[in-house]
């Protein structure tokens, strides 16, 4: 099978003279046309499935395709769908966004301190322009990056973006492509990196549009979440690798979050998440390519050549030890010899750490976060961790909103499957007995929104603190524990945190 090559850039991509290229992989139809405007071009058969052609369409004309001149779709790389999923794809001119952030040189993988968020609940907006107001606190809190929940188009406008249809486009609740690009230019202004969650393991309800072009799936393996994308096949490889690569040139993003890549399935001889490592990193020498996968999967960082990776195993023992919950994945978690052994774990710099994250809160039944009580513990050992450290928005300060899981998925049958599906999965769950919210009821989506009006600020001057801290310690770390007494003590360099998680306190000494 010859391979799609590199300089063959699916989409529709400005050319000079007010020109567009159009290039879609249709590797099955018998024609490819274009309708834009009520008029209908047909477009050339190139190589290896491609269809291609230059028309004098320019950024802001909307467009569709149309196969064997009856089924009419978006463009399966549509850089923006102002009208959702089912609409038209438009023409996006990433040369028209506007940079003004000529001294920024990105951020190293040593200096990085993640600041985990939805774009949705972030702000009351819940815009790409409604986070900006926050950036200047979090960069004098001492966060280095934040990193955004998936932002590309799913169906509906509310959603946690793990649903994701059209990879290419920036959502349109949130503000499409220039939101976003003005998002970037404003972290990097206020000294923060811009970290995207992107999800190459499954695509969300409507992949059948995608599925009409070509063979983008396989049956060979399955994920939890949807049909297992078919990597093998080159220009399905190339959808993925060319999106990140899209993320990193035309959006100035510093680094990526690949989600749950475990359920990424591929048996050529180089993995594609490998591949995509290599090509991100051409685009962009200081983009950073971070993976999220099961427990003791380390393929990431010792196979694959990435920068780093999620460390499942750090949150469970500490959750455990903070919360006694021992119900579903946290059974095998929970004893101080296992977190003491998490804080040595090498490569330290090279593993994710957390308390609580989106996963973590969010697939609570109610979504309910760490008590006020618990989170100097928490926010302690993860801080105090050599590891490079993640926040979850909200933690900061005490947040006491949850953050719920929600929908709003536009076909009636999904929606209602989501609904029965979220009760099923926490029937076994002890701890959460009563009833699950409505994923698909807008009170969901609002009562995640964060309220900033009742603020600890003690808590977060503790954070600001642990912070500034541990920029000056060594990444050595030494740990003593007592079972128990349900005490750790962990040293780097000449400062002691002394853990008490029998009466929840935590003490640094100099």
């Amino acid at each position: 099978m010859l391979a799609l090559t590199r300089g063959t850039e699916l989409g529709a991509v400005p050319i000079e003279g007010g020109r567009t290229r159009f290039r879609v992989w249709a590797p099955h139809a018998r024609a490819v046309a274009l309708r834009s405007g009520g008029a209908e071009h047909p477009l050339d058969r190139a190589q290896e499935g491609v269809w291609e052609a230059e028309l004098d369409l320019r950024a802001g004309d909307d467009y569709v395709f149309v196969l064997d001149e009856k089924r009419v779709l978006p463009d399966p790389c549509s850089r923006f769908q102002p009208e959702g999923v089912r609409g038209p794809s438009r023409v996006v001119d990433p040369g028209s966004f506007r940079w003004s952030e000529e001294a920024w040189n990105g951020v190293a993988l040593e200096e990085l301190v993640i600041y985990e968020l939805h774009v949705g609940t972030f702000s009351e907006e819940g815009t790409f322009d409604g986070a900006i107001p926050y950036l200047e606190d979090l960069r004098e809190l001492g966060v280095t990056a934040i990193e955004l929940m998936p932002v590309a188009t799913f169906p509906g406008n509310r959603g946690w973006g793990y649903d994701g249809v059209y990879v290419y486009a920036p959502h349109p609740a949130y503000g499409g492509p220039e939101g976003l690009a003005r998002l970037v230019d404003a972290a990097h202004a206020a000294g923060l990196g811009v970290i995207l969650d992107v999800v190459y393991n499954h695509v969300g309800p409507g992949s059948e549009a995608l599925a009409a072009f070509g063979p983008y799936f396989t049956e060979r393996h399955e994920t939890f979440w949807g049909e297992a994308i078919d990597y093998e096949r080159p220009a399905v490889r190339e959808w993925a690798i060319q999106n990140a690569c899209m993320w990193a040139r035309d959006y100035h993003v510093d680094g990526f979050r690949l989600d749950a890549v475990q359920a990424i399935f591929d048996d050529s001889p180089r993995h594609v998440l490998a591949e995509l490592a290599e090509r991100v990193r051409e685009e962009s020498p200081r983009a950073l390519v971070i993976s999220e996968t099961e427990v003791d999967d380390y393929r990431p960082i010792e196979e694959w050549g990435h920068d780093a990776q999620w460390a499942d195993r750090f949150h469970h023992e500490l959750h455990v030890l903070l919360t006694g919950e021992h119900d579903g994945y946290y059974e095998r978690f929970g004893s101080l010899e296992g977190l003491a052994h998490e804080l040595g774990r090498q490569p330290s710099v090279r593993l994710v750490v957390y308390a609580q994250d989106h996963d973590h809160v969010g697939n609570r039944a109610r979504g309910d976060r760490l008590p006020r009580n618990l989170l100097r513990v928490a926010a302690a050992c993860t801080l105090f961790a050599p590891h490079t450290p993640l926040l979850f928005m909200g933690e900061d300060y005490g947040e006491e909103r949850p953050f719920q899981f929600f929908t709003d998925h536009i076909d009636p049958a999904i929606a209602e499957a989501t609904r029965e599906g979220r009760k099923r999965e926490f029937e076994r769950f002890s701890a959460f007995a009563g009833d699950v919210p409505d994923p698909q009821a807008v009170e969901t989506f609002e009562r995640s929104k964060l309220d900033r009006s009742r603020a600890d600020e003690g808590l977060r001057g503790f954070y600001r603190e642990l912070l500034a801290l541990r920029r000056g310690l060594p990444r050595e770390v030494e740990v003593e524990i007592d079972e128990q007494a349900r005490t750790l003590r962990a040293r780097r360099g000449e400062v002691e945190l002394a853990v008490d998680f029998a009466n929840a306190t935590v003490e640094l000494r100099r």
